[in-house]
């Protein structure tokens, strides 16, 4: 017999030949080693359970989304409003946006009037979790104000008769809003996204905290891949064609000059003047690189090429949303990879 058997032997041998009183003892002291190992074991399969609750993030645009998941990992939830290839510029708040914010502990926005539409959206979920702006303590450009066309300016577009201003939803106001195409600058985003998870999930604070700085060491060599690649490029042929004034940020931190033949936002249009005076300066400057923007419409880009006598690139840049998995920008590093891969390639006259 194993001890085990031995001792439970002599325990039953006690208990059936012991007196009334010391048998009910007995049954006591058993409830209650009984009740304990339940206690335990309930504990133990409410465990994963707990664990599994993730925290529930609501992220305005792709971008936003992934570097939250990068922060945040299994501990987080992550629902993007604007997902891959969509436009932020135009989109619209749904009611199950609306819903889905409402459940959110966290909700992420890029700021500087970049999502228009937020305000509506707050009201119409009733928001009252926490709100980070990842731009808030990001040294802002100045936006450029767009040049409408004589048209566009005398009459409002068709399906925008929503009972406000059209710049409301779609111009930037001050600034460029276009803060993460600066890679020093979503450094600061980790930071400020990793800050607000730890006050919605305080026992996950190491955690974010931990990914926060992994991210940033891998953000850190992304920027010094970036101007890496510029550095063989002379800084008088490093000048760029683009649908929208999306990439200044760029611009700035690597030394590169962009000509956008819209303003900040897809949906400001250019004046017949604007476009003129810019086909005149690329065949003046001897531009070599065009760009077609993933979001947007391609025939103003393809004119301004074909009227200038340089061909467009045959890579789009992406500058407001992701591409979709397959694609070649599925997160904001490879994003920041691809574009500048096509731009140096372009610059330097072959075709990416």
């Amino acid at each position: 017999m194993t001890p085990w058997e031995i001792v439970g032997g002599r325990w039953m041998s006690r208990w059936i030949r012991g007196p009334r009183q010391q048998r009910a003892r007995w049954r006591l002291a058993l409830a209650v080693c009984l009740g304990g190992w339940q206690a335990l074991a309930g504990a133990a399969d409410a465990a994963p359970t707990a664990a599994a609750a993730a925290v529930p993030v609501v992220a305005s645009f792709s971008i936003l989304g992934d570097i939250v998941q990068q922060i945040g990992g299994e501990r987080v939830s992550v629902r993007t409003l604007v997902g891959p290839e969509a436009d932020a510029h135009v989109y619209q708040p749904k009611p199950a946006d609306a819903r889905a914010v409402a459940a959110a502990k966290l909700l992420v926005v890029n700021g500087l009037g970049y999502e228009g539409w937020l305000e509506r959206l707050l009201r119409s979920a009733g928001y009252r979790g926490e709100l980070v702006r990842v731009t808030d303590g990001i040294e802002p450009l100045p936006a450029v104000a767009p040049q409408p066309s004589k048209a566009h300016a005398a009459a409002p577009r068709r399906g925008h008769a929503h009972g406000h201003d059209h710049r409301h939803d779609h111009d930037h106001g001050a600034f460029d809003p276009h803060a993460w195409q600066d890679v020093r600058n979503v450094m600061v985003y980790a930071q400020r996204i990793a800050d607000a998870l730890c006050r919605v999930d305080a026992p996950s604070c190491d955690g974010y905290r931990q990914r926060a700085q992994a991210y940033q060491q891998t953000l850190r060599a992304l920027d010094a891949d970036i101007r890496a690649a510029w550095a063989a490029i002379p800084a008088e042929q490093r000048k760029i064609v683009t649908s929208h004034d999306a990439f200044r940020y760029y611009g700035n931190a690597y030394g590169v000059t962009f000509l956008p033949a819209q303003g900040v936002s897809t949906a400001s249009e250019p004046s017949a003047a604007g476009v003129a005076r810019l086909i005149r300066q690329i065949r003046a400057e001897g531009v070599r690189a065009v760009f077609v923007e993933r979001l947007t419409d391609p025939r103003l880009v393809q004119r301004i090429a074909r009227e200038s006598g340089v061909q467009p690139a045959s890579e789009p840049l992406y500058s407001d949303a992701l591409s979709r998995g397959d694609g070649p920008a599925p997160d904001y590093v490879r994003l920041m990879r691809h574009n500048t891969q096509a731009m140096v390639t372009a610059v330097r006259g072959a075709t990416p």
